[in-house]
């Protein structure tokens, strides 16, 4: 058996560097180095499913893991099937600051962007 073998499957969830930055950044605010980001969807919101984004120490039976630059993005299993190929951006303009995520996946979505189906 091979290290490969034992290692997490991984997603297909891109995180920019502008945004792994900013979560470098968040992190370092927090003063803790075992957090991850977790990346996830639940049925809600207007539009029917809603995006999770939150820091979180736990490891799940079935996450999947990915590295980027030294930041670990963590989606569930019943989520990364929804968020195949979408990308996590960070904005800080003065139209808008956040995290934003554009998902290929997406049939509709509603207004406020937080919501898809």
């Amino acid at each position: 058996m091979t290290l490969q073998d034992n290692a997490a499957p991984t997603h297909g969830v891109v995180l920019t560097d502008v945004a792994a930055g900013k979560v470098k950044s968040l992190l370092s605010q927090e003063g803790r180095d075992d957090l991850r980001l977790r990346v996830g969807v639940q049925p809600g919101g207007c539009s029917g499913l809603i995006y999770q984004l939150y820091f979180d120490e736990r490891s799940l039976d079935g996450d999947q893991v990915r590295d980027f630059g030294g930041v670990e993005v963590v989606v569930d299993r019943m989520s990364a099937p929804y968020l195949e190929g979408a990308t996590i951006d960070f904005a800080d303009t003065i139209e808008k600051q956040g995290f934003t995520i554009d998902n290929p996946n997406a049939g509709s979505s509603c207004a406020c962007g937080d919501s898809f189906s």
